[in-house]
C-alpha cells in the first residue's frame, strides 16, 4: 500500500513526519532537549532513544514529557512484544537524527559496530527509506582527529548526512569546530533535507531588500522593502539543492544556513557585486527594490536647514537596470533571469511592460504597498504565454513555489 503523503506549511514544517532522535554521550545533550521541542512544535512526532553514556547527562523522563513518548535506552527494552526495539522503532519513521552524535558514536556508525540499543537501529533501519542524518558535538582537537574525519568521512560514503558541526565557545573552554548546531538550526536543517532537490546542482543569484542612495553622510533615499521575499528565495533555492548566492541591500535578516550573502548599499555597488557572479550563476532572481534615482552628487557634510523655509534643491540621475544589465550579458554568459516588478497599480499591465523592457523570460508581479515588511504575500508569474496567480500565502511557501517554477523553466535547458 503507497504510503500517504506528506502535508505540511511553514507554520507545521514537518507536520506528518516521524522523526526517531537518538542522543549519544555529551554536554550537548542540553541542545537535544530544545531541538525534540522544537521538532514536536514544527508537527513532528519524536521517538527519543539515549544510550547510556546519554543518560549521564539527561534524564529520560525530561525527554519524555518533551515528546509524551516513552524513551527507549536498552535493546533488552521488554515493551516491546517481540523484544525487538532495534527493528520496531525504525520502521515508518521518515529519518533518524542523531543529536548530539559524539565522537565515538561516529566511530560506531563508521564501523558498523552495535552493541547498544541505538547503533543497533541505526544498523537495522530500512536505509532505502529511513534516511540517516548525524550532528556531530565534541571538543575541537577530537573533531580535528584524523581518525574521526576518517570515520565521518565513511559515514557519509554509506549514505549519512552530516549537519554541522559550528565553530565556537565549547563547554570545555576551549574555541573552535565541533559543536553541535543549535536547536533551532538543526530544525531548519531537518526541513531543508524533506524538500524536493529540484535544483540540485545549480546555481542561483539572489538580489534582496532595497538601496540607500546617499544624499549626505546621515541622509539618503531608499524605500520600504524590507528583504523578506528575496531572503525566503535563497533559503528555498539552497533547500532545492543549488549554491545560492544572495546579494543584499540594507536590511537586518539572518542569512539563510548554507548561502553565501554579500552586503551592499547602494544601487552601483549592488550592480558591481552582481554582474561578476551573474557570469557564474544559472538563474538570476532579482528581487530587490533597487532605488530608481539617486543624488547626482552626494554632500560631504550634512545638509542644514538655515530657518529660511527653503528646501534645496537636489539634482538626480538614474540608477543603473541591474536586470537589464545582467539580461544583456553574451548567451554564453547569461543566466536565466526572473525580475520582481513591486507596484502599487495596475500590476499586470506594468509587470508586462517590464517583461518586455527588461527582455527577460519571467517577471514575478505583486502589489508592493501592501506586502513591504509583511510576512505573507501575493505573487502574479508573467511571461510571454500569459499570466498566472500563485495562491496568496506566507513568503517561504510561495518561495518555494516560484523556485519550483523556475526549475520547470530551467531544466530543460541543460538537455
Amino acid at each position: 500500500m503507497l504510503e500517504a503523503p506528506v502535508v505540511s506549511s511553514p507554520a507545521l514544517p514537518l507536520a506528518g513526519r516521524h522523526i526517531v532522535l537518538g542522543l549519544s554521550g555529551g554536554v550537548a545533550c542540553y541542545k537535544a532537549a530544545d531541538f525534540a521541542r522544537e521538532l514536536v512544535k514544527a508537527g513532528a512526532t519524536v521517538q527519543v532513544v539515549m544510550t547510556d553514556a546519554a543518560c549521564q547527562f539527561i534524564t529520560p523522563v525530561t525527554m519524555q514529557a518533551l515528546t509524551n513518548r516513552p524513551v527507549f535506552t536498552s535493546q533488552w527494552d521488554a515493551r516491546e512484544s517481540n523484544h525487538m526495539p532495534h527493528i520496531n522503532l525504525t520502521r515508518g519513521a521518515h529519518a533518524v537524527v542523531v543529536a548530539p552524535a559524539s565522537a565515538d558514536f561516529i566511530a560506531k556508525l563508521a564501523q558498523g559496530r552495535a552493541d547498544e540499543l541505538l547503533s543497533l537501529m541505526c544498523l537495522a533501519r530500512p536505509r532505502e527509506t529511513v534516511p540517516l542524518l548525524v550532528a556531530p558535538a565534541m571538543n575541537r582537537e577530537m573533531w580535528a582527529h584524523p581518525a574521526t574525519q576518517r570515520n565521518v568521512a565513511q559515514v557519509k560514503a554509506d549514505g549519512a548526512t552530516v549537519l554541522g558541526p559550528a565553530a565556537g565557545d565549547q563547554a570545555c573552554g576551549e574555541i573552535g569546530d565541533g559543536r553541535m548546531l543549535e536547536a533551532h538550526e538543526l530544525r531548519d536543517e531537518l526541513t531543508a533535507f524533506f524538500q524536493p532537490k529540484v535544483l540540485a546542482g545549480r546555481s542561483v543569484l539572489v538580489t534582496a531588500g532595497p538601496t540607500f542612495e546617499a544624499i549626505d553622510p546621515v541622509r539618503g533615499i531608499t524605500n520600504h522593502s524590507s528583504g523578506k521575499m528575496g531572503f525566503a528565495i535563497a533559503r528555498a533555492a539552497a533547500e532545492a539543492g543549488a549554491q545560492v548566492t544572495l546579494v543584499a541591500g540594507p536590511v537586518h535578516l539572518a542569512t539563510p544556513r548554507g548561502v553565501r550573502r554579500i552586503d551592499v548599499m547602494s544601487a552601483e555597488q549592488m550592480l558591481a557585486a552582481v554582474l561578476p557572479e551573474a557570469k557564474r550563476h544559472e538563474v538570476f532572481v532579482a528581487t530587490a527594490a533597487v532605488a530608481d534615482w539617486r543624488p547626482a552628487s552626494a554632500a560631504t557634510q550634512k545638509i542644514k536647514k538655515d530657518g529660511s523655509g527653503q528646501v534645496p534643491m537636489l539634482a538626480f540621475v538614474e540608477n543603473p537596470d541591474i536586470l537589464a544589465t545582467v539580461a544583456r550579458l553574451p548567451a554564453g554568459e547569461r543566466p536565466f533571469c526572473v525580475g520582481f516588478a513591486a507596484e502599487s497599480h495596475d500590476i499586470v499591465r506594468h509587470a508586462r511592460e517590464k517583461l518586455a523592457r527588461k527582455g527577460v523570460p519571467l517577471i514575478v508581479a505583486n502589489n508592493g504597498p501592501a506586502t513591504f515588511g509583511r510576512d505573507d504575500n501575493a505573487l502574479v508569474l508573467v511571461d510571454a504565454a500569459g499570466e498566472r496567480e500563485l495562491p496568496p500565502g506566507d513568503k517561504l511557501s510561495l518561495a518555494r513555489a516560484l523556485v519550483a517554477e523556475v526549475a520547470l523553466r530551467v531544466l530543460p535547458q541543460r538537455a
